[in-house]
C-alpha cells in the first residue's frame, strides 16, 4: 500500500469525532473497520506505530493502546522483530454435543487437514485429579496423551487425555486419533459426560494456541465410559474461543 493511500486511510478527519470517546478507542474502531473491509489482507503487515501516529496526527501511545485492543481481540498479531500484521482468518467450527466423536473425526468430516503435536505421550504416576476422575488407586499408573490440535494449519485446541493403563497400555503407539486406537482393542468409550465453562487462556497455553494471554477460551472436561459403565478416559481441554462453537439439539417437553 502506497504512503499516499495510507495517509488517506489513517487521516484523523476520517475517524475522529468530537465527544465519541477516547482517541485510542476511536482509532481502534477505525483500524478494525479497515481490516474487516479488506484494505489489509490476512498476514499483511500494518504500518508501524510511528507511521500510523504520523498519518493520524496522534501520539504513539494512543496508537499502541489501539493496537493492543486489536491484539486482545485476535484481529492482529505482534511478533518481535517483524511488527504487527493482520491475524490469519480463523473459520469457526461447530461441534455437536449430541454425539461422542473425536477431534479427528470432526475435522475430517469438514474436509479439514488435521495435525497433532504431541506434548506428552507416556505412562506416569497419576495426579490427585486423575485419581479422582478415573477412580484409580494411588499405586496405579495412568497413560497420558496430551496434544496440540491443528486444523488447516491453525492451532485449535490443547487436549490433555488421561486413561487407566487397563484401557491404554501403549500410549506411545497412538497416532492421529486416540479413539481409533482404542477401537482396535475394543476400548473405545460409548458415552461421556462433558462440562464446558468459560476460561481465560493462561500464558503457556496461549503460546501454544498462538493467541494473546488472557483471551477467552472454552475449558472442557470430559469423562468417558465403556459399555459396561467403566470410566475409560478423563480429558481436560482448552479450546480457542474464537474458533469453536458447541451446539446442542434439544427436545421440547410435552409438559405445559
Amino acid at each position: 500500500m502506497s504512503t499516499a493511500t495510507s495517509e488517506n486511510i489513517f487521516s484523523r478527519e476520517n475517524w475522529n469525532s468530537s465527544g465519541a470517546g477516547p482517541l485510542y478507542i476511536q482509532l481502534r474502531d477505525h483500524l478494525e473497520t479497515i481490516i474487516s473491509s479488506g484494505h489489509f489482507k490476512a498476514g499483511e503487515p500494518l504500518p508501524s506505530e510511528r507511521e500510523i501516529a504520523e498519518f493520524s496526527d496522534v501520539s504513539r501511545i494512543t496508537v499502541r493502546k489501539a493496537v493492543q485492543e486489536l491484539v486482545r481481540a485476535n484481529l492482529v498479531v505482534q511478533k518481535q522483530g517483524s511488527g504487527t500484521s493482520v491475524a490469519p482468518k480463523v473459520e469457526r467450527v461447530e461441534q455437536s454435543l449430541s454425539s461422542l466423536t473425536s477431534f479427528s473425526e470432526d475435522m475430517a468430516r469438514r474436509g479439514m487437514e488435521i495435525k497433532s503435536t504431541f506434548l506428552e505421550k507416556r505412562i506416569s504416576s497419576p495426579s490427585p485429579k486423575e485419581i479422582m476422575a478415573l477412580g484409580l488407586r494411588p499405586s496405579q499408573l495412568v497413560a497420558r496423551i496430551w496434544r496440540l490440535r491443528h486444523a488447516d494449519g491453525i492451532p485449535m485446541a490443547i487436549e490433555r487425555a488421561s486413561l487407566s493403563t487397563q484401557f491404554l497400555p501403549d500410549p506411545e503407539n497412538v497416532d492421529v486419533s486416540l479413539y481409533a486406537h482404542l477401537e482396535k482393542s475394543g476400548n473405545k468409550p460409548s458415552r461421556a459426560i462433558q462440562r464446558i465453562s468459560a476460561a481465560n487462556i493462561g500464558i503457556e497455553d496461549a503460546k501454544l494456541l498462538a493467541v494473546p494471554e488472557g483471551v477467552a477460551g472454552l475449558n472442557i472436561e470430559r469423562i468417558s465410559y465403556s459399555n459396561s459403565g467403566q470410566i475409560v478416559e478423563f480429558t481436560s481441554s482448552i479450546y480457542r474461543g474464537d474458533a469453536y462453537d458447541f451446539v446442542a439439539e434439544m427436545q421440547i417437553s410435552n409438559e405445559n
